[in-house]
């Protein structure tokens, strides 16, 4: 095998969830592991269900996780031609056969097998007939009366498959259109695929690929099934579970990084590892450690990696995915050295994107609005000398600096007799209109010296003309 060829082939019938992004990223590792290609193609023969929208919200999916691919798409509505071709190599080779039996006249066999105790299937009334094409009839491969059909796989191990319980299955319906195991097998022949990883669900389809694969004399790729991503209540993922597409976790705040990192997490490992940067997975990945038991999804640990993967990255790398994220709650912001320093004091306390732009807000507004508990406990008269004094001093700074700034708390601090929280916390107030907030050093230097006095001169504004604490003066 001189140059690995994976390919990941989604149905547009509907946007990119886990497991799908999970068989795209495998696929995807081992190909750039090995300097191979990943060719992307789109399955989209279902045409009453295919559409075009989720074609682009498949290719938007796999763009932010930053999965890229070497060939495609191709279109499966796009590649009859090739099916025909091969379907008619098969029946003049005799490996196939055009069959005139109606849906009826199938289950009638069908139920008359299972009334001998046999498996439901069709019995071959056609395969001797040598019929000739026609409006009604579809096209069968021949399959082995006895015998077995082994699936040697990367992850599996070897799977026997009776083939005397495959009937003579059909690989072109009768409108000439071509059945999904010849689409995919023709698909894989022509496009040099040799590398195939996919869900465990598709192993009941391996076998009659096979038999087209030896019926068109062509060589098998590897073929690995990995188990399915269940919930954590051990059934088959869903959105009760917290799985969403994966567009969706764009927009709740999650880095595609730490996607990579989770989803890659969910079926394979390196030794006792968690953490991994894509680079750092691309350089390590492997089929070997490809796990052969189902993964459990856990919303949490997403979320806690997520946490490590801004906290790992630098400011000026979240600026523009925190901008998507301020522009949906209505902050047109810039990628700039406020914004970066905004971020600075933000990464650490930050799980999601979205939690980040919402503890962002502050820095952006012009005029922050107290949180009415917040202001009645700290902005009261009692503080007004307090933020007098702030202002005062941090006007006189020269350099505003945090060494500058712990030097004005002290001296206001010995100048008042209070403690450092009882002023850092009105202060606190004063600036952001709430109790919560990064470090009181870190958020002054990141909002910078003229919006925190303009900040403090409205809080004292507020105190002096409201006249709304008076009485708790």
């Amino acid at each position: 095998m001189d140059t690995i060829i994976t390919r990941f082939p989604p149905s547009p019938t509907g946007t990119l969830h886990i497991g799908g992004a999970r068989t795209a990223l495998f696929n995807w590792l081992y190909a750039k592991k090995t300097n191979g290609k990943f060719i992307l193609r789109i399955e989209d023969t279902d045409t009453a269900r295919s559409t075009k929208e989720s074609v682009d919200a498949i290719l938007e999916s796999l763009k932010w996780l930053g999965i890229d691919w070497d060939e495609g798409p191709y279109f499966q509505t796009e590649r009859y031609d090739i099916y025909n071709e091969y379907i008619e190599k098969l029946v003049e080779s005799g490996a196939a056969y055009y069959c005139s039996c109606t849906p009826d006249e199938v289950n009638v066999m069908r139920e008359e097998a299972k009334a001998r105790g046999l498996k439901p299937m069709y019995n071959g009334k056609c395969r001797q007939k040598n019929l000739k094409k026609s409006d009604n009839t579809v096209v069968r491969l021949k399959t082995p009366d006895s015998g077995v059909t082994i699936v040697k796989d990367i992850v599996k191990g070897d799977t026997a498959f009776q083939n005397s319980e495959m009937d003579d299955f059909i690989i072109q319906r009768s409108d000439g259109s071509a059945m999904y195991n010849l689409a995919v097998v023709i698909d894989d022949i022509t496009m040099g695929i040799n590398t195939i990883i996919r869900g465990d669900d598709h192993l009941i389809n391996t076998p009659k690929q096979m038999l087209i694969y030896k019926a068109l004399g062509a060589d098998l790729p590897v073929f690995g099934h990995v188990p399915m991503v269940l919930g954590s209540d051990k059934s088959r993922l869903s959105k009760r579970h917290g799985a969403m597409s994966v567009g969706e976790y764009e927009k709740m705040g999650f880095l595609p990084d730490a996607m990579i990192n989770y989803l890659v997490r969910l079926g394979w490992s390196h030794g006792d590892q968690e953490f991994f940067e894509k680079n750092d997975l691309i350089e390590k990945f492997d089929l070997e450690h490809l796990g052969r038991s189902a993964s459990m999804f856990d919303t949490d640990k997403l979320v806690s990696l997520n946490s490590k993967h801004i906290q790992n990255k630098s400011p000026e790398e979240l600026a523009d995915p925190l901008l998507f994220h301020l522009k949906n709650i209505g902050i047109n912001a810039r990628n700039d050295a406020f914004t970066q320093g905004v971020i600075e004091t933000l990464q650490p306390r930050s799980k999601t994107l979205v939690d980040m732009a919402q503890g962002a807000v502050f820095y952006y507004q012009d005029t922050v609005q107290f949180d009415e508990k917040a202001a009645k406990k700290f902005l009261k008269p009692d503080i007004l000398p307090v933020l007098q004094k702030s202002v005062d001093y941090i006007e006189g700074l020269e350099n505003y600096t945090q060494e500058e700034l712990e030097t004005v708390f002290k001296q206001i601090m010995d100048e008042t007799d209070l403690k450092f929280g009882k002023i850092a916390q009105p202060l606190r107030v004063a600036i952001t209109g709430t109790t919560v907030s990064p470090g009181i050093f870190e958020m002054l230097l990141a909002l910078g010296k003229e919006k925190t006095i303009l900040r403090i001169k409205r809080a004292i504004h507020f105190i002096s003309e409201s006249g709304l604490f008076q009485d708790n003066a």
